[in-house]
């Protein structure tokens, strides 16, 4: 088995009703993927999902938190920790569809881990602001820190967790701030501008693990080029110093340029560009063990499903032409789906993923400011130069 997709409809029933985070996106994902081949190719394997137990859970989050879950879940109205809000409210099913959700992501980090996979895929995961004792940001449960947590319990010393959603990767930065054995890296919009209002660049880690938390807190504006400057400034350079054994990615496509909760201008093309360098620093600092899973979204037709269909491609093999067209059959049910929606008729907005790498200048753009900003802050931790592009 090359990949595992850990997949049913099942976990579709994440599902706050009227709410940004519509499992559409993932039905639609799914769909897609399906109907262009990407999960018939030799080497991949489709596993239903299993419930994360109690003791799964409780590797990351409090006692009393999931049983204020499972109250909520019955029906009971509950307004504490987190849960109750705008945000978070509460549905029938709810623990049992978070422990779902974050029993697929633990199996794809096992998998992984363990040999039985050499990538996978948790499409429906990524729900990274949960904290321990609350819910926070459309989460209720975060899979990626029990995923981690998994692994670091099967001897694992080294996993690198890298999140590209818009938002802060704010709830798996807390679980592990005081981690060493764990480096947390997320691109988002600057939080002067955007929820959760953390992942500035000064959060480096806790006083147990100086350089394990690296932010890179980009512009309101940020478009391909810019955001792919700014990744490949950084990232690389802290992923080949901290050598991880295991890449877990939080691929959440809200830094779409027509999101509606947020305000990059990425392309799906330049998002498709972004986990092509993903599979590389792979397969080179990690051995190739590499865990996506999706997360925040919310141009549910525009993008979520393209953007996703061209991650499962690039985990499953070879990449998709960004030509390909949509077929008929997908266009149909999305029109069903979200009646109104504009309903892409290729995989790709025509986005130009070139860029200048970044290079120190004496009158940077904000881009540059904020690239700056980041390796002044983290770099030296790991004997690397601020200033010199090379590192």
């Amino acid at each position: 088995m090359n990949t595992l997709v850990v997949w049913d409809e099942r976990l579709l029933r994440y599902n706050m009703g009227d709410h940004p985070l519509d499992p559409v996106r993932v039905e639609l994902t799914m769909d897609l993927a399906g109907r262009l081949g990407v999960l018939d190719r030799p080497g991949v394997a489709i596993e239903p999902a299993e419930p994360a137990t109690d003791a799964m859970l409780e590797t990351v989050h409090d006692p009393d938190y999931i049983a204020v879950v499972k109250a909520a879940s019955t029906g009971r109205r509950v307004g504490i920790m987190g849960l109750g809000t705008t945000d978070n409210p509460t549905f029938t099913g709810m623990h049992d569809a978070g422990a779902l959700i974050t029993g697929a992501t633990r199996r794809a980090a096992e998998a992984v881990w363990t040999g039985a996979a050499a990538r996978a895929v948790s499409i429906s995961g990524g729900l990274h602001h949960a904290m321990p004792d609350r819910a926070s940001g459309f989460c209720v449960y975060n899979d990626p820190a029990v995923a981690i947590k998994r692994v670091l319990e099967l001897g694992a010393e080294r996993v690198a967790y890298v999140d590209i959603d818009v938002h802060h990767g704010d709830g798996v930065q807390a679980v592990f701030y005081d981690d060493p054995r764990v480096l947390t890296v997320s691109l988002h919009e600057s939080p002067r501008t955007l929820f959760p209002g953390t992942g500035f660049p000064d959060e480096t880690g806790g006083a147990g693990a100086p350089g394990s938390a690296v932010n890179v807190a980009l512009p309101p504006g940020t478009d391909d080029s810019g955001w792919l400057r700014a990744f490949h400034a950084v990232v690389p350079g802290v992923l080949r110093a901290f050598q991880p054994q295991f890449l877990f990615t939080q691929c959440g496509a809200d830094t779409y340029r027509h999101d509606p909760l947020a305000n990059l201008r990425l392309t799906v093309d330049g998002q498709r560009a972004a986990y092509l360098a993903l599979r590389d620093l792979a397969q080179e600092v990690a051995g190739g063990k590499w865990v996506a899973s999706g997360g925040g979204g919310y141009a549910l037709v525009e993008c979520v499903p393209r953007a996703w269909t061209h991650l499962l491609a690039v985990m499953t093999g070879d990449e998709l032409d960004p030509a390909t067209a949509t077929p008929a059959e997908w266009r149909d049910l999305a029109a069903r789906r979200r009646p109104g929606a504009p309903v892409p008729a290729t995989m790709t907005d025509g986005g130009d993923t070139g860029y200048m790498p970044w290079v120190p200048g004496e009158s940077p753009d904000a881009v540059d400011r904020t690239i700056m900003a980041t390796r002044r802050a983290v770099y030296p931790f790991f004997g690397l130069d601020p200033h010199d592009p090379r590192d």
